[in-house]
């Protein structure tokens, strides 16, 4: 480990320490990274503890411990992948329903990042830590659709920061409960973690600033065909949004009732959007619905 002091130059006055320190050590260290060491007492200006908030002045001592970089160590598996785009720097998959992101509690083998330490031979970027190389966003297990993957730091780093500023196209598609009275709208409401099952999330006063644009695709009676916009993207959103209005997505036990063959949610991440961290341009990729969400709408339409 490196211990670091960083002077504040006179440019950066009155600029937030988080972004701060991030611009200052490059592809070195994420904002995330920054972030949870100011959470953790891990970080100091001129000896004190301070918010991440905290506005920094010109002259400021920064004082922190580099991590040393760490090898991870996952287990390759030669677990098929379906891949939307790729280049040297990042790649595209098509996550299928039922696969986990990365390894967890119950949940060490045939995990997306196994399958990815196989397919990129262990280039992937190393911000994330050793279970989760190559993450930048996650989606739940029974979510299928698009995800992105950073091969290296720097490309990490820089889509990092669109997911921060909550720059990123996302459209996702799912089957709702029942029928809207619009056909259009938006949810905007603050969602945290709930207070007696930590697992869930929950609407909440105090929680982060979440919004979700939905939009009717077709009726079907007792369900809605729905497209869903994220313009921020907090843990189980869309979930928790559509629950919030009595309209669950059909098949997620955890915020509605109602199973469907035990697949889970119905939920699919259709479209991703980014400018590439490194080119800077515009890329977006669609991941087409799946065979077992497209037979739900054939059934759903007889």
């Amino acid at each position: 480990m490196e211990e670091l002091e960083l002077l504040i130059p006179e440019e950066y006055e009155d600029v937030r320490l988080d972004k701060c320190v991030s611009e200052l050590m490059g592809e070195k260290l994420s904002r995330s990274a920054i972030q949870k060491m100011i959470k953790n007492g891990e970080l100091t200006v001129n000896g004190k503890l301070q918010k991440t908030s905290y506005c920094v002045k010109a002259d400021d001592q920064v004082a922190f411990t580099l991590p040393d970089p760490v090898e991870y160590d996952v287990k390759p598996e030669n677990v098929p992948l379906s891949i939307l785009y790729e280049d040297e720097d990042l790649l595209i998959v098509d996550k299928p329903k039922g696969m986990v992101v990365h390894p967890a509690a119950g949940h060490y083998e045939g995990t997306l990042v196994n399958a990815l330490a196989y397919y990129c031979k262990g280039k992937l970027s190393g911000i994330n830590g050793v279970l989760r190389p190559g993450i930048v966003h996650r989606i739940d297990k029974d979510t299928s659709g698009s995800l992105v993957v950073c091969k290296n730091d720097a490309a990490h780093k820089g889509l990092a920061e669109q997911f921060q500023v909550h720059s990123i196209t996302r459209k996702y598609y799912c089957i709702c409960l029942g029928d809207f009275k619009d056909d259009s709208g938006t949810v905007n409401r603050p969602i945290g973690r709930n207070s007696v099952d930590r697992k869930k999330m929950c609407i909440r006063e105090d929680g982060k600033k979440a919004i979700t644009h939905y939009k009717v695709l077709e009726r079907f009676g007792k369900y809605t065909y729905l497209e869903c916009s994220l313009e921020t993207g907090r843990t189980h959103q869309i979930r928790v949004h559509l629950a919030s209005i009595g309209h669950p997505i059909l098949g997620d036990l955890v915020y509605g009732k109602q199973d469907y063959k035990g697949m889970g949610q119905i939920l699919h991440a259709g479209v991703l959007g980014f400018r590439h961290p490194i080119t800077g341009e515009y890329l977006e990729v669609k991941s087409e619905l799946p065979e077992y969400f497209q037979e739900i709408l054939s059934k759903f339409r007889a």
